[in-house]
């Protein structure tokens, strides 16, 4: 009952133009307080989406110290808790009033299939729940192909029926946007065939009444034409549009045999520019990676030489210092058979005291 009565309070204010913005605003954060106590989901999205700043809103305090998520815990709120969480999931951006007041479909047009399942199965948001330009979950998942999106839609028992503002299902917005796998799907297509879907015969009729999602969909309550207004109409632009093609390839072959230079001429010459000079930075880089070889293998062939000019030094020193040490071991070994054959000719004087 608190916050119907403060819903009608803000109503009023807004007919009658109340000149109290500031009591208007800390009016609504108190009810918006009292709405995350309380768990009144709508209410408190409908409220978030009438505050200029919800991320003001979000951080605000009561008296208590207290912001909307420290009460939505408190009193275990859990529709509230997850609805901040799938609104802060987007680009940690609150102040946005769309991705505040529809989470859901943040999460369907970025193809976050585990939030958008989050939100559903807690019941923080409807399937089939609209926003402000009438388009679903769906709707958003379609218009970004995203296809597990889509298939988790339908088997929980989305509406894939259901028109936005412009007029259009989501099978329309995957067709405006090329997403032929999710049209395929939507359409419940088992078979198709794009080439024969796709085809252009100027003379079969069925093909100018077979269309996609028309133009100007904003106004198309202003629309008033028949169906067969609409095909005669259809067949005479795709006359016009063959008949300018056809005078447009007439003057470009007359502008370039009168020496013009067209875009595309331009564009192959900036290329072949390009490929040129990218031609010579490697032709450059490669003379420069040869002498560079040459360099080293110049600097190896010496390191060689080097290391030979050395190696027979060191033969020639070692040799000498052989011959001098078996030399040495010869005389020696000759002294040595000098001292035993000497032997004492007389007999040993001992002195007696």
């Amino acid at each position: 009952m608190r916050i119907r009565a403060c819903i009608l309070f803000i109503f009023f204010s807004n007919y009658f133009n109340f000149n109290f913005t500031i009591i208007l605003f800390f009016f609504l954060l108190l009810i918006v307080h009292l709405a995350a106590m309380e768990g009144h989901l709508h209410c408190f999205k409908f409220l978030l989406s009438r505050m200029n700043s919800g991320t003001q809103a979000l951080k605000a305090f009561n008296d208590n110290g207290e912001n909307v998520l420290d009460l939505a815990q408190r009193f275990f709120k859990h529709n509230i808790l997850q609805f901040i969480q799938g609104a802060k999931y987007e680009g940690n951006d609150l102040g946005d009033q769309e991705t505040l007041a529809f989470p859901g479909h943040v999460a369907a047009f970025k193809g976050d299939l585990e939030m958008l399942k989050k939100l559903v199965e807690e019941g923080v948001i409807n399937f089939n729940e609209r926003d402000d330009t009438g388009s679903t979950p769906m709707h958003k998942a379609a218009g970004q192909g995203h296809i597990e999106c889509l298939q988790w839609l339908i088997k929980v028992g989305a509406d894939s029926n259901i028109t936005n503002k412009a007029g259009e299902t989501p099978s329309d917005v995957a067709k405006r946007f090329a997403h032929l796998a999710a049209v395929k799907l939507l359409e419940g297509l088992q078979k198709y065939d794009i080439d024969d879907e796709y085809d252009i015969d100027e003379n079969d009729l069925k093909f100018f009444v077979r269309h996609g999602v028309e133009g100007s969909t904003d106004a198309k309550d202003d629309l008033s034409l028949s169906e067969s207004d609409k095909t005669d109409a259809r067949i005479r632009a795709y006359n016009k549009i063959t008949e300018l093609r056809h005078l447009l390839e007439i003057a470009e072959s007359n502008y370039k045999h009168l020496g013009g230079i067209t875009e595309e001429d331009l564009k192959q010459k900036k290329e072949q520019l390009e490929s040129e000079k990218t031609i010579k930075e490697l032709q450059d880089q490669l003379e420069y990676e040869r002498l560079r070889r040459e360099k080293l293998e110049c600097q190896l062939d010496e390191y060689r030489a080097e290391v030979d000019q050395l190696r027979e030094t060191m033969e020639k020193i070692q040799t000498p210092n052989f011959m001098d040490v078996e030399d040495d071991s010869c005389e020696s070994s000759k002294e040595k058979r000098r001292v035993k054959k000497k032997v004492p000719s007389a007999g040993v004087f001992v002195r007696r005291y």
